[in-house]
């Protein structure tokens, strides 16, 4: 399948995120001739653990782990645990099993699909479950004609400059930030698979999560 980078926006100190920036990051994107395509989202869910035995140790069970389903793999279900570093692959149906346990979701609603040659960009907000607040913006950069990490390092780092030096004409608070993931900590190879997309979600969402966290201490 083609390879994804998956970035989320980092906004500067005491700046916060909102919609006019995911506006002007759409606008950036047309102006490098960026033709806009469909709408689509993921959708990621949080989960906790109950113990329903008070005395069991926490340390046999993860302390959350991440699910998501991908729209390009509607029959198929990602959960990742970070702190294992194990990333799995499950039928859809086992949401209706981890709707049983306490969960707090966040969705990813990606508004905008853009096409640039072998290119394709989408850029959407980050919205809690049930919510319209804007807690994050995220952007895929996907290369279509290649499936190897390595081989398309190259050009992904060049088009990756291309896109910075059209975001620096815009003098928005921030910039995007993309994360090297491990992926063979997760067992995963070099060629590009939808685990590879849910292990950089979750790091993305773990990054993301921190930012809010943080602007919230500052306003404490």
């Amino acid at each position: 399948m083609p390879l994804k980078w998956v970035l989320h926006w980092q906004p500067n100190a005491g700046s916060t995120v909102n919609s006019q920036i995911l506006n002007e990051v759409s606008q950036c994107v047309e102006s490098i001739h960026g033709v806009k395509g469909g709408k689509w989202k993921a959708t990621l869910t949080f989960y906790k653990p109950i113990l329903r035995d008070q005395n069991s140790p926490a340390a046999e069970f993860p302390r959350d782990f991440l699910g998501i389903s991908l729209p390009e793999q509607p029959n198929k279900y990602y959960l990742i645990i970070r702190g294992q570093r194990i990333v799995l692959e499950a039928d859809f149906t086992i949401q209706a099993i981890m709707e049983k346990l306490q969960s707090y979701k966040l969705r990813v609603a990606l508004n905008f699909e853009y096409q640039l040659g072998d290119f394709q960009l989408r850029v959407g907000k980050v919205v809690p479950n049930n919510s319209e607040n804007l807690r994050g913006i995220v952007m895929e950069i996907e290369y279509l004609p290649i499936s190897s990490m390595e081989k398309s390092r190259q050009i992904m780092d060049e088009f990756f400059d291309v896109w910075q030096e059209a975001m620096s004409k815009s003098s928005l608070p921030g910039r995007f930030m993309h994360i090297e993931s491990n992926f063979a900590e997760y067992g995963l190879s070099d060629f590009y698979t939808p685990q590879h997309t849910a292990v950089q979600y979750g790091n993305v969402m773990a990054q993301l999560i921190a930012t809010v966290q943080a602007v919230q201490s500052a306003r404490n």
